[in-house]
């Protein structure tokens, strides 16, 4: 028809589906652990049933989510009562290791095939920093002194992770051991300048600047994730 236009609508990426069927989820799943209401109680699952539909269609497509109860099952796992079913994100640390040559460790996870700096889940026991030591000499070998927090990142903003979680992320030094991978959590490693990345590297944009800012030796302020306006609608 003359005088037309024709709209061409930019459909909804994967990682942005995800975060919204994650964040419902997280609202369901705290409903259930604090109403005593059935009729509360059924509206939750079904919210939950949703954003199992939008989960699976964002990790394996829409073919497949006719098999999304299985989604539904294992977040249903995790509900729990009062306070304790409060949903909140997971928490984890990484680690930005330097070594006396001004180069940073990074490792190429085995389960995705990226590159980043060390990371693992926060260990119930263990500070936060006593975490970051144990996980890089676990995942490679290397001795670090942890030096100071320097960021804190959202994982699945950062790309880095599907589920919610926090990242601490730690500045450190190198003060012994030797490059030794751990098969199952590392495909390959090394050390690496700002002008050598390797590829495919998650994140760089996030966490490069403010890394190498402190391999220099300037002390900043924490960095952080800025704040999206609006919330639902933005994804950097």
């Amino acid at each position: 028809m003359l005088g037309s236009v024709c709209l061409v609508k930019e459909p909804v990426n994967e990682k942005t589906l995800r975060r919204w069927a994650e964040s419902l989820a997280g609202v369901a799943k705290t409903g259930l652990g604090f109403t005593q209401s059935q009729y509360e109680k059924e509206r939750y699952e079904e919210i939950l049933n949703i954003a199992a539909d939008m989960r699976v269609a964002a990790d394996e497509g829409l073919d497949d989510v006719l098999d999304a109860s299985g989604q539904v099952n294992e977040w249903m796992k995790q509900v729990g009562a009062g306070v304790a079913g409060y949903q909140t994100p997971k928490v984890a640390v990484g680690a930005a290791v330097t070594n006396d040559r001004g180069e940073l460790l990074l490792i190429q996870r085995a389960d995705s095939g990226v590159w980043l700096y060390p990371t693992g889940w926060c260990d119930i026991g263990y500070s936060a920093p006593e975490v970051v030591v144990k996980e890089v000499h676990e995942e490679t070998g290397i001795e670090v002194e942890p030096v100071r927090l320097i960021g804190v990142l959202d994982g699945m903003r950062l790309g880095a992770s599907r589920i919610p979680l926090f990242s601490l992320l730690f500045f450190c030094r190198q003060t012994g051991g030797e490059l030794n991978l751990h098969p199952l959590e590392c495909s390959d490693g090394g050390w690496f300048t700002r002008g050598n990345l390797p590829t495919p590297v998650i994140g760089a944009e996030r966490w490069a600047k403010p890394i190498f800012a402190a391999i220099d030796g300037e002390v900043n302020d924490v960095f952080y994730d800025d704040l999206r306006k609006p919330v639902w609608r933005s994804d950097s």
